[in-house]
C-alpha cells in the first residue's frame, strides 16, 4: 500500500537531545527503512525487533522497507511478563553476535511492551544507538512511542529498571490497526481518554460519541483520534522531557492502574488497569477534596462507551494492590503520591505540584468500595 498525505507532530527532546517528528499516515509502514535512514544517517546498518505476533504480521514488510540491506528481525514471545531485563539481555546478545557496531540502530515495531523493551536495547547498546519507533497498537501510537521513556519490569514493580531515550522518529501507520482484536483496540483507548480527561474534556467525551469507529478500526476514526493524543502527549514531554514536574500529569490513573496490573500478574491488560486506576483516583480526589464532585461518574461513562472495566476485579486484595504502590516511581520518602482531576479536562495544581501525597486511609476506602 503506498503511502498516503502523512501528518507530522513535532516533539522537542529538550536537554540537549535531538528533536524528533511523529509522521502519521496509511501506508507508512511500507516507508520505515527510508525514513529511519533520513533520520539517522549515522545508522548503516538496522535491526528490528518485534515480538513473535507482529514479527509475523508485519516483520517481513518493514525489514524489505530497508531495500534489501542487512535489516535482520529479532523477536521475542508476546506478552508483557517478556518485557524483562532476561529479553533485553537475549536480544542484546544478538546484537552482539551479529557484530552491530556504533553505527547501528534498532527499529521497534510492536506495542507498548516491544516500544519498552526494544527502545531500552537501544538505549544501553554500546552506550546508545538511535532507535526508531513504529508502534502498531493503539495504546503505543497514542502512548509509549511518545515519549522516550524505555525500560523493563521487574518482580518490584513495573518499568522500574529503564532509561529516557528519545526516538529519532515515530512512524504509525492507522491501517495496522484492523488485525488488533476489538479487546485490544478498547484497552488502547484508555490512554486516549486519560488524555482527554487531563487536558481536553470535548475530546473525552468525543471518544465516547465515536466508540463503535474506534473500536471496529475504522482508519479514518483512529487516525483523528490518534493525531489529538499525539498533540496532547507531545506538547507535555515538550515541555518536561525527564518527567520532573509538569509530565507527571501523563501518569493520571497509573499509579492504581500499575499496582493493580502487577497484582493481578497481569491479568489485566495494561489500557484494562489504567481505566480502572483512572476511576479510583478520580473517585479519590472527590474524596480527599482535590477533585469537583461527579467527575469520576463522567469518566466512567466515557470509559464503559469503550467497553473499558471500570471497577476493581473482586479478586484482587486491597491490601495486595496496596503492597505494589510502594514501587511507584512517584514515592517520595516512602509517601504515596497521585495525580488528581480539579474536573475532567484539568489537572489538580497546587502551585506547579502535579503529584499529590495521599494518606494510606482513603486509599484503602475507594480500593474496598470499587
Amino acid at each position: 500500500m503506498s503511502a498516503t498525505a502523512v501528518t507530522e507532530v513535532p516533539v522537542r527532546a529538550g536537554g540537549g537531545l535531538r528533536d524528533y517528528a511523529v509522521r502519521v499516515g496509511t501506508g507508512l509502514i511500507d516507508t520505515v527503512g527510508e525514513v529511519a535512514r533520513a533520520v539517522a544517517p549515522s545508522a548503516r546498518r538496522w535491526v528490528v525487533i518485534a515480538d513473535d505476533t507482529v514479527g509475523a504480521l508485519y516483520g517481513d514488510r518493514v525489514c524489505a522497507s530497508f531495500g534489501g540491506a542487512d535489516a535482520p528481525l529479532l523477536t521475542f514471545p508476546a506478552g508483557e511478563h517478556n518485557k524483562t531485563r532476561a529479553r533485553w539481555e537475549a536480544l542484546t546478545d544478538a546484537m552482539l553476535a551479529r557484530g552491530l557496531g556504533r553505527d547501528s540502530g534498532v527499529v521497534a515495531l510492536g506495542g507498548g511492551v516491544t516500544g519498552d523493551l526494544a527502545g531500552f536495547v537501544a538505549a544501553t547498546y554500546l552506550r546508545g544507538v538511535p532507535v526508531v519507533q513504529v508502534p502498531t497498537s493503539i495504546v503505543a501510537m497514542v502512548d509509549s512511542a511518545v515519549g522516550g521513556k524505555t525500560g523493563v519490569d521487574t518482580p518490584a514493580g513495573k518499568n522500574l529498571v529503564g532509561a529516557f531515550h528519545p526516538p529519532a522518529a515515530v512512524i504509525v501507520d492507522p491501517t495496522v490497526i484492523r488485525t488488533l482484536p476489538r479487546r485490544q483496540r478498547a484497552e488502547g483507548l484508555a490512554e486516549a481518554v486519560k488524555h482527554g480527561a487531563i487536558a481536553d474534556a470535548d475530546y473525552g467525551r468525543g471518544i465516547a460519541h465515536r466508540a463503535e469507529a474506534l473500536l471496529s478500526g475504522e482508519v479514518e476514526a483512529i487516525r483523528r483520534m490518534v493525531l489529538r493524543s499525539i498533540e496532547v502527549k507531545a506538547s507535555v514531554v515538550s515541555r518536561d522531557e525527564r518527567e520532573s514536574g509538569l509530565r507527571e500529569i501523563l501518569n493520571f490513573g497509573h499509579t492504581l492502574g500499575h499496582a493493580l496490573e502487577a497484582a493481578s500478574g497481569f491479568g489485566l491488560t495494561h489500557g484494562e488497569a489504567v481505566a480502572i486506576g483512572m476511576v479510583l483516583e478520580a473517585q479519590l480526589g472527590e474524596l480527599v477534596g482535590h477533585t469537583r464532585q461527579g467527575s469520576a461518574e463522567r469518566l466512567v461513562e466515557i470509559l464503559q462507551a469503550v467497553e473499558l472495566p471500570v471497577r476493581r476485579p473482586p479478586e484482587l486484595d486491597p491490601e495486595v494492590v496496596e503492597g505494589f504502590l510502594g514501587a511507584d516511581k512517584k514515592v517520595r520518602a516512602g509517601q504515596w503520591r497521585m495525580v488528581f482531576l480539579a474536573e475532567l479536562g484539568r489537572v489538580h495544581d497546587a502551585g506547579g505540584r502535579w503529584a499529590h501525597a495521599v494518606e494510606r486511609g482513603p486509599v484503602r476506602t475507594v480500593l474496598e468500595s470499587s
